[in-house]
């Protein structure tokens, strides 16, 4: 009887498995993908050197986010992050639909992100190798997502180790492209006539445009969450979420508004959203060979690495839900080297079927699903600033005066409240414009929907309204069972 009693307890639990250094370099790299490489160059053409206030306020934005992620993730590591935070500050409906809503939203991205860097190599698999021998798009797309189911089955120490070299290289193409950038506008590098003349111009659209600009920029800062997911699977969470949103925060705005100066400096608006990518156009200035095929290698490198990061993702918050009663139940165990790899095939079955139907009715499948889940970033982000107030106000109200060591979220409640209004003007933005009203919309649909199944599936669990990280990691700090005992689990 007490094998049965324990077994349960060892095969649902993860471990803290994370280094602070790891988890530092995933939220750096989910932040940095094919928003930065590929779509940059669309906020360009579409504000001028104007995007560069576009930028500035939604770098302000993300570090304001991810400060209110700091001090919830501190006070509370664990792999339901913001699902979880959601359902102490609201109650379990909050929370299921906060947790469905991001898994529903990372495991149709994962599919895109296979699609997108397939269709990209096989460009240049064309280019380099003309028509022979180069495998269709969807066969590389399947081959992506076996590699990284397989990836994710590693054990949480070996996968973070492997996410930070994916990374830390991302890092270091930005720096050397950082470089070569200034050495260009200072007339070291032939090519470009050096200054800043482009900005003669700087806003050819208006506010408009930095408007249109701020729509496409917002949404390519998704990623940095994953900070308050991992936070569940790292040793001293407290100390090490602190240390990942100050690194963070300062060096995604780093890379991504000193990126874009290059690339308005150097490029005219209607010359930035090549095929191949801004960061390539640059380079074909600066007269580098072969620049066009190495940056598009980049691309697709940044897609895959952001594939990676969305699979761990997605699987560890289906991992929370499942223990929580809100998914079923066999999702909930792990495996010997206690990574939940039921949640893990679970999620990307999904990205598996999605291809084979992209390859069938291509443009058609994945297009139509991105649509719907192209603003889930606000509504997690909204979720984020809601639970954050409320939660803070209540720990205040009920330990009056009591010092916390935990991070805590600077000038309260002054910039909480701004990070709020700050969502409202970027959802009404996206209410003057058309696309991305009708994105917005049909996002708030499937929320509402998931919200609706929630009511149903909460009213027959027992899961109290407030939810602690020991949920999640119940034996983090209990002796390891045999590793037979929990193979026999398996």
């Amino acid at each position: 009887m007490s094998t049965t009693r324990q077994t349960p307890e060892v095969s649902t639990s993860t471990v803290r498995g994370l280094k602070p250094r790891q988890l530092t370099m995933m939220g750096l790299g989910g932040a940095i993908g094919a928003g930065l490489f590929l779509g940059s160059g669309k906020g360009v053409a579409v504000a001028g050197p104007a995007i560069l206030l576009s930028y500035v306020v939604a770098g302000a934005l993300v570090i304001l986010v991810m400060w209110m992620i700091g001090e919830l993730s501190a006070a509370n590591p664990t792999s339901g992050a913001f699902s979880t935070h959601a359902q102490n500050a609201f109650g379990p409906v909050a929370g299921y639909t906060v947790g469905w809503l991001y898994w529903v939203q990372l495991a149709v991205v994962t599919a895109a992100e296979a699609n997108g860097a397939a269709t990209i190599l096989t460009g240049i698999l064309h280019n380099t190798m003309g028509d022979v021998a180069v495998p269709p798009t969807w066969v590389l797309s399947l081959i992506f997502m076996a590699l990284f189911t397989t990836i994710n089955m590693f054990a949480v120490s070996k996968y973070g180790e492997f996410e930070f070299w994916f990374a830390f290289i991302k890092v270091g193409v930005i720096l050397a492209f950082l470089v070569v950038g200034v050495l260009m506008l200072i007339g070291v590098i032939p090519g470009h006539e050096g200054g800043l003349s482009n900005f003669a111009d700087f806003a050819p659209t208006g506010l408009a445009g930095v408007g249109a600009g701020l729509l496409i920029v917002i949404f390519a800062f998704g990623g940095t969450e994953i900070v308050a997911i991992a936070a569940g699977e790292t040793a001293d969470p407290q100390r090490s979420v602190a240390t990942a949103i100050r690194t963070v925060a300062w060096r995604i705005c780093l890379f991504y508004i000193g990126s874009v100066f290059i690339i308005v400096a150097v490029l005219k608006p209607s010359q930035a959203d090549p095929p191949e990518g801004p960061f390539a156009a640059v380079l074909n200035v600066a007269g580098m060979p072969a620049a066009g095929n190495i940056m598009a290698l980049v691309a697709v490198f940044a897609l895959l690495s952001a594939l990676n990061a969305n699979v761990y993702a997605a699987s560890r918050m289906m991992h929370s839900l499942a223990q929580r009663n809100y998914a079923p139940a066999g999702i909930k165990r792990t495996a010997h080297n206690s990574v939940p790899r039921r949640a893990v095939l679970f999620t990307v079955s999904f990205g598996f079927v999605a291809s084979i139907l992209e390859a069938l009715f291509p443009g058609k499948v994945l297009d139509t699903l991105l649509s719907i889940v192209g603003s889930t970033i606000i509504i997690i982000w909204i979720s984020v600033a809601a639970s954050q107030i409320t939660l803070r106000h209540r720990r205040e109200r009920e330990n009056p005066g009591e010092r916390s060591t935990t991070y805590k979220m600077p000038l309260f409640p002054f910039l909480s409240y701004l990070t709020v209004a700050l969502l409202v003007v970027i959802v009404v933005i996206a209410m003057l414009d058309p696309a991305a009203r009708t994105q917005l919309l049909l996002t708030v649909g499937a929320t509402a929907l998931i919200a609706v199944t929630g009511i149903f599936v909460t009213r027959r669990t027992r899961q109290p309204a407030t939810v602690h990280a020991e949920l999640d990691d119940a034996a983090a700090d209990a002796p390891a069972a045999s590793e037979q005992e929990q193979e026999r689990d398996r």
